[in-house]
C-alpha cells in the first residue's frame, strides 16, 4: 500500500508541474517524423527522388531510435518501474481506460521532454500487459535493454549508407541482415516467451490482439523485409533496390 500511495503522489506530482505541457502522442510523431523527414531529404538531395523501400526502412529505423531511447530508460528507471506499474493498475481500475491510452494522451512539462524519469512510464504502463518488464531478470526485460544500448550506432550507420551509399552497398548489407535477423529473432521468441510464461492469461483477448500482437508483428514483419532487401545489396552489389 506504501508503494502504490507513492506511485501515485508522484504522479499527482507531475500532474500538477507548471509550466507548459506537450501531448505524448504529439512528442512521439514529432521526433519520429523529424527523423523520417531528414533522412527522406537527404535522400531525395543525393538521389533526385524518392523511393518507397527507403522510405519503410528509414521509417522503421527511426521509431526504432526513438524507442532505443525508451528502452534506454527502462535501464535507467529500472526500480521505479514497479512501483508506476502499480499506479497504472489502479488507474485502469479506477477509470476502465488502457493505460497505453491514457499514457499518450497525458502531457510532459516542456523541461522534462527527455526525462527519464517520465519516458520509464512507457513500460510502467505496458507493465499492465506483461509484467516481465518490471523484473530485471526476465527475457523481456532484458532484451529491450540490450536492444536500446546495442542498436542505435550501427542503426544510423545503415541509415546513412542507405542515403549516402558511403560504405560499400556488400557491407552495408551485412550490417543490414545482422540487425534486421536480430529484430525478427528476438521479437518472435519474445511472443513465445510471452506465451511459454501464460503472461497471455493476465489479460483479455482485445489487449493480447492491441498491445502484444500488433506492435511485435511489426517489429516481425517489417525487419523481414528488411533482411530481404540486405540479402539483395550483399547479391547486386549496388543500392538499386533502394532506387539508387
Amino acid at each position: 500500500m506504501d508503494t502504490d500511495r507513492a506511485a501515485v503522489a508522484v504522479s499527482d506530482q507531475r500532474a500538477n508541474e507548471p509550466g507548459p505541457k506537450i501531448v505524448v502522442a504529439l512528442i512521439v510523431i514529432a521526433a519520429v517524423g523529424v527523423q523520417t523527414l531528414a533522412w527522406n531529404a537527404g535522400f531525395h538531395r543525393q538521389h533526385g527522388g524518392l523511393d518507397p523501400t527507403y522510405f519503410v526502412l528509414s521509417l522503421f529505423l527511426s521509431i526504432n531510435l526513438l524507442i532505443c531511447y525508451w528502452e534506454a530508460c527502462l535501464y535507467l528507471r529500472r526500480n521505479d518501474i514497479p512501483k508506476r506499474a502499480s499506479y497504472w493498475r489502479e488507474r485502469r481500475a479506477a477509470t476502465g481506460r488502457a493505460p497505453a491510452i491514457e499514457f499518450l494522451t497525458s502531457g510532459i512539462p516542456l523541461g522534462r521532454i527527455l526525462s527519464p524519469t517520465a519516458w520509464a512510464d512507457v513500460w510502467a504502463a505496458y507493465s499492465t500487459c506483461d509484467d516481465a518488464y518490471t523484473d530485471r531478470r526476465t527475457f523481456g526485460f532484458n532484451c529491450d535493454v540490450g536492444n536500446g544500448f546495442a542498436t542505435p550506432l550501427p542503426s544510423i550507420v545503415l541509415l546513412a549508407s542507405m542515403t549516402t551509399g558511403f560504405l560499400p552497398a556488400t557491407i552495408a548489407g551485412i550490417l543490414g541482415v545482422a540487425l534486421f535477423w536480430q529484430w525478427v529473432y528476438v521479437s518472435s521468441l519474445y511472443m513465445a516467451s510471452f506465451y511459454v510464461g501464460q503472461g497471455h492469461r493476465a489479460i483479455g483477448r482485445m489487449d493480447r490482439l492491441v498491445w502484444v500482437w500488433a506492435p511485435n508483428t511489426v517489429w516481425i514483419l517489417i525487419p523481414a523485409f528488411g533482411l530481404s532487401v540486405s540479402v539483395r545489396l550483399i547479391l547486386d552489389g549496388t543500392y538499386a533496390v533502394l532506387g539508387h
